[in-house]
């Protein structure tokens, strides 16, 4: 099979496209003959080798799929094969099959083709569980999102307004500006117009909500940009760090949580697999309900072949997708 492998840490131009042998299924695994895989921020921190979860060398990126189940392995029902589906794999997804543990697999819903199908499970899950079972995000609250343009940015927008929070999104350039409020935001803010070494954009979101401040903050991006924002919460408002698109980690400063008793709340996707699986299945299972009902709707900005994969990684290292990049294997 064909697969894009990476064989030592040296960013995108360590990626190489080369012929390996199909993985066979383990004990409660099932394979999967990928259809489209998506892509994330995380690829790229593995090709780096900096992300927070690593798997051995050599080994292909790529941590959603979706395609159909073609083998399975011991302790699975083989009833299996043949169904369609969206699996969490964390890497090996850039390839003609992966294998991935049974129960990160979910049926994948109609009505969906398979770009929008793969763009769900890792963009949509972060969202979801980020706002809905840490956040505890409320409707009516105020909801401002961080790189609103990006792939979980922009599904924090459209799940915080399915919820009915009040989303005020920052994003870069007109096109992302565009489709955070087709997705629901209220208010878009240029993040080019403000310094965040400044109290400008702290001003800007307290004039925008009459005072109040931000419920939750979701932040995607950290650095300075993280910090002026820490500093535009309300009373008893939530921080989620949820990545650190800019490269460095935002400096919290304690002194403005304890003023405001403001929570810095911990967020990875990722761990809910190893340690709360359940709450992933079930997450995934409202996503797919919404995607089937069009309470939600994946925004794919960007559709390649496999054979320009690095390319849809480049898109997002230049921070020019708006939305989700998705690679369609065939």
């Amino acid at each position: 099979m064909k697969s894009l492998l990476i064989n030592e840490f040296n960013g995108l131009e360590a990626l190489s496209c080369q012929d390996t042998d199909p993985p066979g299924a383990g004990k409660n695994e099932v394979r999967i003959k990928v259809d489209a895989c998506g892509l994330n921020f995380a690829d790229l921190l593995m090709t780096r080798g900096t992300y927070q979860q690593m798997p051995d060398l050599p080994f292909a990126p790529g941590g959603e799929v979706c395609g159909v189940i073609d083998a399975t392995g011991e302790g699975v029902d083989p009833g299996w094969r043949g169904t369609r589906v969206a699996a969490y794999c964390g890497s090996g997804g850039l390839a003609e099959y992966v294998t991935v543990n049974a129960a990160a697999c979910a049926p994948a819903p109609f009505g969906l083709d398979d770009t929008e199908i793969a763009a769900i499970p890792v963009a949509y899950g972060s969202a979801e569980l980020a706002l809905v079972r840490r956040a505890r995000l409320q409707p009516g609250e105020v909801l401002v999102v961080a790189g609103a343009g990006g792939g979980v940015g922009l599904t924090a927008v459209e799940i915080g307004a399915l919820i009915g929070a009040r989303v005020i999104a920052l994003a870069r350039g007109t096109e992302k500006a565009a489709a955070a409020l087709e997705k629901g935001a209220e208010v878009v803010l240029e993040t080019g117009d403000y310094d965040p070494e400044t109290p400008a954009l702290r001003d800007e979101i307290r004039r925008i909500t009459d005072g109040h401040g931000a419920d939750v903050i979701f932040d995607p991006v950290g650095g300075a940009l993280g910090a002026a924002l820490l500093r535009a919460t309300a009373f008893e408002a939530r921080y989620m760090p949820i990545g650190f698109a800019s490269g460095d980690v935002p400096p919290l400063k304690a002194n403005h949580l304890l003023v405001k008793n403001v929570d810095v709340i911990g967020f990875w996707w990722g761990a809910y697999f190893d340690k709360a699986p359940d709450a992933m299945a079930e997450s995934l299972c409202r996503l797919f309900e919404w995607a089937a009902d069009g309470k939600i709707k994946p925004y794919v900005s960007d559709i390649l072949p496999f054979e320009r994969a690095i390319d849809g990684l480049r898109l997002i290292k230049d921070r020019r997708a708006t939305g989700k990049v998705v690679i369609k294997m065939s």
